[in-house]
């Protein structure tokens, strides 16, 4: 497992390995011009948002009871699985489009030994954005105000 690079902070380096004209553009890149807070750095882990987290963000925000939430989320994506199976476009107005995409036999490489091996067709998986979220993780647009 890897782990994340130790964070150093400008003002813990000696002064004759800092170059002032560095320390403008890296102070400059850590506010968001939006928010003007300072931007978490990137890891190499990024935070996941689980089922069991989206039913405990249903439970808080809306009031549904432990088991509800767990049953209606358990219960969407069992309906978003279905669908796709069947072959039929899922869209989520605002969140984007899930199709399913046959992709065809192609030669492949092992990339070990160079040996040519056939890749066999099959049907994937697409997720398409739409310009609304887009627009939200750029930052154009602000987010939808929290459920009351």
């Amino acid at each position: 497992m890897r782990r994340a690079p130790a964070r150093v902070k400008m003002s813990d380096m000696p002064d004759t390995d800092r170059d002032p004209r560095a320390d403008a553009r890296i102070e400059s890149d850590m506010t968001d011009p939006v928010r003007s807070e300072p931007v978490i750095l990137p890891s190499l882990e990024t935070p996941t948002l689980t089922k069991a987290e989206l039913a405990d963000l249903l439970f808080e925000r809306i009031g549904l009871n432990k088991r509800e939430s767990k049953d209606l989320v358990e219960a969407f994506f069992e309906l978003l699985h279905e669908q796709l199976v069947q072959g039929r476009e899922v869209k989520l107005s605002g969140f984007g489009n899930f199709s399913i995409r046959g992709k065809a036999s192609r030669p492949g490489r092992n990339p070990r030994t160079g040996e040519a091996i056939p890749i066999k067709a099959r049907n994937v998986v697409t997720f398409h954005a739409s310009h609304k979220l887009k627009a939200i993780v750029q930052g154009d647009i602000p987010p939808a105000e929290e459920f009351e």
